[in-house]
């Protein structure tokens, strides 16, 4: 667990150094009181004693009391400060590292994974730093000064002492053994719970549509049972501690009386002092001593079953935790499949030219192949698609070229630099991709236009400043989403719903169309981002593209043939392998396979001239 704290500034472990000086005197404080009150007890018990030296011995009792309860808020102010911002640094952490994986780490964690490990797993080692680290340093401390306090005052209260503590070390026993690997379970069992929701509530129409809510219902139950019988397994656990602690307090308190009025019983009666006032006393038993003592002793006893209370809290602390940093560290240190060059600027003036030689890809643990001798060229200006049934590895294949995944073979180059070699933002500032499921975010229909660098955080909204209003609309127009934003409550203002929940499939697609547009990069992928439109509507918008795109690459990734017949070059793939390069008459001639496609989608007559209507 304690590996997660190399992520401590040295800012931090200096504050830590404070508050292990302030618990150090805290503890001294705690344990100088007891001295305090004997004295009291003697004063008391003597004849002749002055008030006055009784007050005294109170004023100074008071003092260590105040100055132990002032040495416990600045402990408590500065591990709180540490434990605050350590927090924010470990989520910030988690954030970054979770935002350079590829799909191939989110896929090993899980998304519900990862969302619990920045939140929840955060919240306990934070907790941790908070009360749990005090309390380790502390306790150990307490019971150690303590027993060296009452070393020597008496063998029979050093007995009942011993005893009481080792029923303390019995519970503890019983703690480790059968409730700490229930608070490991815990955290997976929050995963799982989290996981439920999740799909369910991403899910809901589905769920709805096919009556099966009760189903659901009974899952997420199991889930929570499966939680809940965990947690109650451990809440009982721990609540036998507090109720076994106070009687073995009172107990030893009652033990430590006992064995002193048997003592003090056992001792000389006092006798007057010959030769001085009646009311002067010897004595010679130490009667005042053994009773100096018993109080002395009682309050350290109290002491050291009060640090073993404290480290029986650590098993209440330290388990969670643990499995927290563990999990923490987990992502952390994660290494990173794919990882960004140095490269900040093209070569040679190309402008959107992308070569493929002989690309292979598979998945990570995977044995197949997905991808095999993937060879082609796109050339600035030019629109080339990719077409082919389901699973040919179409979105794939497009997907090598911002690197979500990594190719396992061959090379990608992108104005003559292969993209491994490219910084992650000049890669992507080259690209406007537009993914299969149109993700939008929750603002505006400007902020999620304007998506990308340059933006800045607001309250309610994003700002950005490289790029207009007029081109944020020219954008819009041309992604043939004018008619339904303006028709929009608040119009380019309105406001979307986390996921575009609030606006239909096909408007979602025209706004992802339309972000890629503004960002006017040099290469756009339309990863069958068209799928969900009309056929006016995608007739129009490619005409759009076409008219207003001249220069850019556009990599096309389409079931329907109509989609991608005017295209430059269209490259079919089966069974990850190129089976025909060309233009749509030229395929109809010389590639079956894409035959096949075109006969299942276009009539006789259109085949015959080689051309949709």
């Amino acid at each position: 667990m304690f590996k997660v704290f190399k992520y401590l500034k040295s800012a931090e472990w200096l504050m830590f150094a404070v508050a292990f000086v302030f618990i150090v005197g805290q503890v001294w404080l705690d344990l100088k009181a007891p001295e305090f009150m004997a004295e009291i007890t003697r004063l008391v018990q003597s004849p002749g004693s002055k008030m006055s030296a009784i007050w005294t011995q109170g004023l100074y009792m008071l003092m260590t009391a105040f100055g132990s309860l002032a040495a416990a808020v600045i402990t408590g102010f500065v591990m709180s400060k540490i434990a605050a911002s350590f927090s924010q640094r470990l989520r910030s952490k988690m954030y970054d590292k979770v935002d350079a994986f590829s799909s191939a780490e989110i896929n090993k964690f899980s998304t519900s994974s990862l969302i619990t490990r920045t939140t929840n797993d955060v919240m306990q080692v934070s907790g941790f730093m908070a009360m749990g680290l005090q309390t380790l340093v502390k306790s150990p401390i307490l019971a150690i000064w303590a027993i060296l306090k009452i070393t020597g005052k008496g063998v029979e209260w050093s007995v009942a002492t011993a005893v009481a503590s080792g029923g303390i070390i019995l519970l503890l026993t019983f703690l480790i053994v059968l409730v700490i690997p229930k608070f490991k379970k815990m955290q997976t069992l929050t995963d799982n719970i989290n996981k439920v929701t999740r799909e369910n509530l991403t899910g809901l129409p589905v769920v709805r549509a096919y009556n099966a809510e009760n189903y659901q219902q009974a899952k997420f139950e199991r889930a929570n049972k499966e939680l809940t019988d965990t947690q109650l397994f451990t809440s009982r656990g721990m609540a036998i501690m507090e109720p076994f602690m106070g009687f073995i307090m009172g107990t030893l308190t009652l033990a430590i009386y006992a064995i002193g009025a048997i003592l003090i019983n056992k001792a000389a009666p006092m006798t007057p002092i010959p030769g001085t006032n009646p009311i002067e006393f010897d004595d010679p038993g130490g009667r005042l001593v053994l009773f100096s003592d018993m109080m002395v002793f009682s309050s350290y006893a109290m002491q050291v079953i009060f640090a073993f209370m404290l480290i029986a809290m650590l098993f209440i602390f330290i388990p969670r935790a643990s499995v927290s940093a563990k999990r923490i560290n987990e992502v952390l240190d994660t290494p990173l499949s794919i990882t960004q060059g140095s490269v900040e600027q093209s070569i040679g003036g190309k402008n959107g030219d992308i070569v493929f030689n002989n690309v292979g890809f598979k998945y990570p643990g995977a044995a197949d192949y997905v991808l095999q001798g993937i060879s082609f060229t796109a050339k600035q200006g030019e629109t080339v698609a990719f077409i082919g049934s389901t699973g040919s590895g179409k979105s794939t294949l497009v997907n090598l070229i911002p690197r979500f995944y990594d190719a396992t073979e061959g090379e990608i180059l992108l104005d003559g630099v292969n993209v491994r070699d490219y910084r992650f933002e000049t890669l992507r500032g080259k690209l406007g991709y537009v993914s299969q499921k149109a993700v939008l975010f929750t603002g505006t229909v400007k902020s999620n236009v304007a998506f990308g660098a340059g933006m800045t955080p607001a309250p309610g909204n994003f700002v950005r400043s490289e790029i207009t209003d007029q081109q944020i609309r020219k954008a819009i127009e041309i992604a043939q989403g004018k008619d339904f934003v303006e028709k929009l409550e608040g119009a380019y203002d309105g406001q979307i719903a986390r996921g575009g929940g609030n606006i239909s499939g096909g408007q979602k697609q025209r706004l992802a169309i339309a972000r890629a547009v503004a960002k006017n990069p040099e290469v756009y992928i339309f990863d069958d981002s068209f799928s969900a439109l009309d056929y006016k509507t995608d007739r129009l918008l490619r005409k759009a593209l076409k008219d207003e795109l001249k220069t850019a690459t556009c990599l096309i990734v389409a079931q329907r043939i109509g989609t991608i017949m005017d295209a430059d070059k269209i490259v079919v793939l089966d069974e990850g392998k190129i089976v025909g390069q060309g233009t749509h008459r030229e395929l109809l001639k010389s590639c079956a396979v894409y035959k096949e496609i075109a006969a299942s989608q276009l009539s006789e007559e259109e085949l015959k001239k080689g051309s949709a209507l």
